[in-house]
This record gives structure tokens, C-alpha cells and sequence, in this order.
């Protein structure tokens, strides 16, 4: 688990959302403004994991994929719009890195994971923190990235 590779996933999206310009959904994909919302909510999960997990306490990671359009869509409007979501997500990503580059031997501690990323991944296992937050980096965040991408045409 890096870091660095961490922020440099998230920065990367951030870039992204800055650049804007992002046209319609296709059918019963998110939008931009749903993307981001999903990433901080998901990114306040992690953070609560990563805490346990520097507490010592028992926790259950369960990723948010398959939130529901709804409240990600009131998440937007609470944060006023894909500008105030790209706050939002600047500050739990900052609090998210901040907490993993604390971790240190912690990062191997097992938590209770279940992540599913489309067809290509599916976790339902314990997996130590650092290999969860890994996958984020690797997996979760380009996966997002790439959509939102598509969203703007290339």
C-alpha cells in the first residue's frame, strides 16, 4: 500500500472533474455529479474503517457501488452542485491519505472486506486494510476516472 500512489490516483480524478465539460449519462450509468458523490461517500466509509483500524477495534468494510441513485443525487445537491462535490471530495481524500500514511504496521490488520468492481473484482473475505486501500488506489479510483472520461467524450 502506497501513499503516494494513493493521492496521485486522486488527483488524477480531481483533475478530471476540474476540467468539466461532461455531457449526459449513458442509461443507467452516473452521471459526473453522481461519480463524485459516490467517491465521497465512499471515501467517509474508508475513513471510518481507517480509524477503527488505528484504534484497534473490529470493523466491516462494505463498498458502496451499488448506492442508490437518490441519495447520491441528494449528497449533490447538499454540496451544490459538481464544484462543491469536488470540495468535498479534495477533503476526505486529504483526510483519507492523511489516516493511511499513519497506518504502518496497522495496514496488515484483516478487516471483514466486501468490494465488488463490475465482473472483475469480487471480495468477500477478510483482507488486511492496506491490500482494501490498494485496491481503491489501483482499482476503485481509475475505474471512476475512466467514466469520467467517457462522460466527456474520449
Amino acid at each position: 500500500m502506497e501513499v503516494d500512489g494513493l493521492r496521485r490516483a486522486y488527483d488524477a480524478v480531481l483533475t478530471e472533474v476540474d476540467a468539466g465539460g461532461f455531457g449526459p449519462p449513458p442509461p443507467d450509468r452516473y452521471s459526473a455529479e453522481q461519480i463524485v458523490a459516490h467517491l465521497v461517500a465512499s471515501d467517509e466509509l474508508m475513513r471510518e474503517a481507517t480509524e477503527a483500524v488505528l484504534a484497534g477495534a473490529p470493523y466491516a468494510f462494505y463498498d458502496l457501488d451499488e448506492i442508490h441513485r437518490p441519495e447520491l443525487d441528494e449528497l449533490a445537491a447538499e454540496c451544490g452542485g459538481l464544484d462543491g462535490l469536488a470540495a468535498r471530495l479534495r477533503a476526505t481524500s486529504d483526510r483519507l491519505v492523511g489516516l493511511v500514511a499513519r497506518l504502518g504496521p496497522a495496514a496488515d490488520t484483516p478487516v471483514e472486506t466486501h468490494l465488488r468492481e463490475g465482473f472483475e473484482l469480487v471480495v468477500d473475505e477478510p483482507l488486511p486494510w492496506g491490500r482494501t486501500i490498494d485496491l481503491h488506489a489501483r482499482v476503485h479510483l481509475p475505474r471512476h476516472l475512466n467514466e469520467l472520461r467517457a462522460l466527456r467524450g474520449y
